[in-house]
C-alpha cells in the first residue's frame, strides 16, 4: 500500500501505518506517533486512567483533531 498523502504530492512512498479511524495509509514522513490515555474498564465511577499512555499512530489530520496539532 502506498501513502495517501505522498500520492497526492505525486510522490511514491510505502505506507508504514494505517489509521484505524480514517483508514489512511501513511509513510514515515506523514505518520505522527503520539501517546493516548488508557482507561481501565469498570462501571463509572470505578473506571480509572492508567498511568502509562498507549502509543498510537495518527495521520496529520487525526493528530490535529485528537491533540490540537502536531
Amino acid at each position: 500500500m502506498m501513502c495517501y498523502l505522498s500520492a497526492k504530492e505525486e510522490n511514491k512512498a510505502v505506507a508504514i501505518a494505517i489509521r484505524t479511524v480514517c483508514g489512511m495509509g501513511t509513510c514515515m514522513k506523514h505518520t505522527v506517533r503520539k501517546g493516548v490515555d488508557v482507561w481501565e474498564s469498570g462501571y463509572l465511577p470505578q473506571s480509572k486512567k492508567l498511568p502509562e499512555k498507549m502509543p498510537r499512530m495518527f495521520c496529520p489530520d487525526c493528530s490535529t483533531v485528537y491533540h490540537g496539532g502536531l
